[in-house]
This record gives structure tokens, sequence and C-alpha cells, in this order.
């Protein structure tokens, strides 16, 4: 695992950066300014045909005019050099005296064999189911209902599933986000007084994995619906803790195993309405013995209204597509304490993540 920065000396540059770019803001004049948002997605189609070509891979020797490079990837030579021209311009790629261009860190970070690749989320974003699906924001914010029932005729979920092409976009851009946040995690929360840890719905196990390799006396359970087809078994062999780690299937409203010290739940509870959130969580402490710990992973959105967080705009996302939602700690105190728990505290990560961490009562 990479060493982590403490979470608040992070938080404190996150907070200075949120200074220098208000400042910014406010040297310019307020429409040019507003403008500038508005024109955002504009350079999300452009990272997201760069990655589709994989330019950031024919750069990966380095630096080549846009001929060569629109040689190599298939694509029209100038059209090619304006896109370049434009993400130069934000710092993705670096544009030199002779014409040609390079990656920069930020442009490394879209090669697929980048060790924290945003290849799949920059495919995503600019994915046009993706932008079809926020075509209808207006209407759920008028509605406050989620849009695919009305677009698609099915929910997000279900779509996913009956579109197994775009399901494999959306799992890869998803798996991009988790994959950052796993180090942060295992960096700030000490999981070694816990015999065992059960990951819920923990996918492959990316998570638990990363829990068990940094706690050896650590036991693992993964439970997931999918666990025994989705490569869970390969992925945890592949990470060296198949030995200390079983799998188990089951339902994701249904029982859950008991006999673990620790339920995690990671962007499990924010995917859903508040009552299905609550039959989750009731089905969980229904599990978890006298001196267990439940343990939230979540964007943990901030008290204060206008302070900066990744969360506020994955929140947006959530009540778009599934009627999710991001919390606040009080409001997971709440919905907490309606499931049967006690929230116990909040521990930040060097990510946008924290440990939501609560005792049942």
């Amino acid at each position: 695992m990479p060493e982590m920065p403490p979470p608040s000396v992070v938080r404190d540059l996150e907070k200075q950066r949120a200074e220098l770019q208000r400042q910014v803001r406010e040297m310019a004049p307020p429409p040019f300014a507003l403008l500038e948002l508005i024109m955002g997605s504009m350079v999300t189609q452009a990272l997201r045909v760069t990655a589709e070509l994989r330019v950031a891979e024919a750069l990966a020797n380095g630096p080549l005019a846009p001929e060569e490079i629109a040689g190599r990837v298939g694509a029209h030579p100038d059209a090619l050099g304006r896109v370049l021209r434009l993400l130069a311009a934000h710092g993705v790629f670096a544009g030199r005296p002779d014409g040609t261009y390079g990656l920069t860190p930020m442009g490394e970070a879209l090669r697929a064999d980048h060790p924290m690749t945003m290849r799949d989320i920059a495919l995503l974003m600019g994915h046009p189911i993706h932008w079809e699906d926020w075509s209808t924001f207006l209407e759920t914010v008028v509605t406050g209902e989620p849009s695919p029932p009305k677009l698609r005729g099915m929910g997000e979920f279900e779509y996913l599933e009956s579109n197994p092409e775009y399901g494999a976009v959306f799992i890869g851009g998803m798996g991009n986000m988790s994959a950052t946040e796993t180090a942060p995690v295992v960096a700030a929360y000490d999981f070694s007084a816990f015999g065992t840890v059960l990951d819920f719905c923990g996918g492959q196990g990316g998570l638990l994995s990363g829990i068990l390799r940094a706690f050896p006396e650590v036991r693992g359970v993964l439970f997931d619906p999918r666990v025994e087809g989705n490569g869970a078994a390969e992925f945890l062999a592949r990470e060296g803790v198949a030995d200390r780690c079983t799998t188990v299937a089951g339902d994701l409203f249904g029982e859950v195993p008991a006999g673990a010290d620790a339920y995690v739940l990671k962007h499990i509870v924010h995917d859903w309405p508040e009552e299905e959130a609550l039959r989750i969580l009731r089905n969980v402490r229904a599990a978890v013995r006298p001196g267990g710990r439940l343990l939230l992973v979540e964007m943990v959105v901030p008290e204060q209204g206008d302070e900066p967080h990744s969360g506020k705009l994955v929140d947006l996302w959530l009540m778009l597509l599934v009627g999710g939602r991001e919390r606040t700690a009080a409001q997971y105190a709440d919905l907490l304490a309606r499931a049967g728990f006690r929230l116990e505290r909040v521990v930040e990560t060097a990510s946008a993540v924290s440990v939501v961490e609560a005792v049942p009562v």
C-alpha cells in the first residue's frame, strides 16, 4: 500500500485549493467565471475521446506530433491536434515548442496500465448513455424521483444488467473511483482489533483484500450476490489472501451471515432510498453480535453548506439514477439509530470517503 498523508493535511490542502479557486473566479467578471463552469462538459468529452483512442498509451515512450499520434490511434490529424491543444491548456498534455505533445502526470493517469488509472471513469463520464441520463435531470429535480424508470421503463440496476456492454463501462468507471479509496481507508482505520471482517456486497473483494494484506492477523468473509461468478476467487488468489478469506453468496436484502466482528458496507447505503437503506441496515443489525462494529465507508457531506466536497456532486448523481443520497454525519446518526445502531465516530481518510463507525444498541 502506498503511504498516505494524514487526513488533516489533505483537508488543509483541499481548503487552500478551494480558496485559490475562489479567488481566481472572483478575479474574472462573474459571467465569464460562470461560463467556464457551464462549458466544463466539453472538456469531459475531450477526455473521453482521448481515453477511447488511447492517446496516453501512444505517448508512453515520449512526445509525438499530432500527425504521428493520429496515425497510431486511427484519428484525423487536425481534429486530434485541436483536442490535444484544449487538454494541454488544462494540464493533461504538455505542448512543446516543436509542435509535439507529451504526457503530464495527469495525462499519465489516462493510461490503462497506470496504478491509479482514471481511463475507465473518463470513458463512463463521456458515454452517450451517461449523458442521456443527465438530459433528464430537470425532471428529477422537479419531481424528486430518479430518471431511469421513466426514461427506460426499468431501474438503473436492472438496466445495467440488461445492457451488459454499458454495464461493463459503468462498473469499470466505478472501479476506478473505488480503487483510489482502498489505501486511504486501510491507512486511516485500524482493523487489527477484529478477528473477522465481513465485506457486505464487496464485489470481487478489492477493499477486503486491502484490509487483509495490511492486517495479516485478520480473516475475511466476502458476501456478495454474484460472488460465485464475478471472478472474486481468482482476484483474491492473485492478491494472496484467498487462504484467509471465505466467499458467501447471498441476497442484498436478505439474511446476512452472522459471526463477524466487523461488517463493512462500502458505497452500499448511499445507493438506496431511505426505506431500502434501513432494510439493509436492519438485516446487518440482526447479524452483528454484542461488541461488534458496523463500518460504513461513504462520502460524509460537510454540515456547512458552502464547503467544497466531491460528495455533493455524487449526491446529485445518486438522486438522478437510483434515488439514493450522500449524508451528513447527523443524517447518518439518525439513519443508524432507526436501524438499531449508535454512531460512535466518523473517521476521515485521505480520500473523499470516511469510515462511519457504529455499534449495535
